[in-house]
């Protein structure tokens, strides 16, 4: 079964191609390019999305939307790759997750979330297998000496009234390594941006 895993690179989408590869499906990769600070679509080093696809040995493929155009874009590209089914690493965003489950009706195909309301059980399994990085901020309580600093680190001293997880909208996240990556993705430096109020990093790899 052909599934496509809508994939930004962070922790979720990341653990959900995993599942779907541990499930025996077939996934294919596809990395919406969004405008900056989209309500749907993760932004930040989405371009090492098809780095980490190729870490995984699956397919990939990217498609530019504005937040006008998404829906026909992606219905565009995944009738053109055969979904069959949508997985998403939706965890708590009721928003996002009915956007996509509208998608699956129009295309006639069933939708995935196998993250869904799961973080508390999941929290710790991620942590310890995965090398996740803090690639955007958006909350009080979250400066810019956390940009590109690991996750695990924010779990050890959340600030106060920040989920750990991020799972409040509060930042981005992106995977470098884990153990179904047939190697790692090596981080040179970080081209950090801070407004005063929410900030961005960039990846340099070698």
């Amino acid at each position: 079964m052909r599934l496509v895993v809508l994939f930004s690179g962070g922790k979720d989408s990341v653990f959900a191609a995993f599942w779907a590869l541990f499930q025996g499906f077939e996934p294919v990769l596809v990395t919406a390019v969004p405008e900056e600070y989209s309500m749907m679509f993760h932004h930040p080093n989405v371009q090492l999305a098809k780095e980490q696809a190729k870490m995984m040995g699956l397919a990939h493929s990217f498609v530019r939307v504005s937040e006008d155009n998404w829906h026909e874009k992606l219905k565009a590209e995944l009738e053109k790759i055969g979904a069959e089914g949508i997985v998403t690493g939706a965890i708590a965003s009721e928003y996002q997750r009915w956007k996509i489950e509208k998608l699956a009706q129009d295309l006639g195909i069933p939708t995935y979330s196998p993250l869904w309301h799961k973080q508390d059980e999941l929290y710790q399994e991620m942590l310890d297998y995965l090398e996740i990085y803090i690639a955007a901020v958006s909350a009080d309580g979250l400066d810019e000496k956390w940009l590109g600093k690991q996750l695990k680190e924010l779990a050890r001293n959340p600030p106060k009234n920040i989920h750990p997880f991020l799972e409040g909208g509060e930042g981005e996240t992106f995977v470098a390594d884990a153990p179904f990556f047939k190697s790692g993705i090596r981080i040179k430096n970080w081209k950090k941006t801070w407004d005063g109020v929410r900030g961005v990093a960039e990846i340099v790899v070698e």
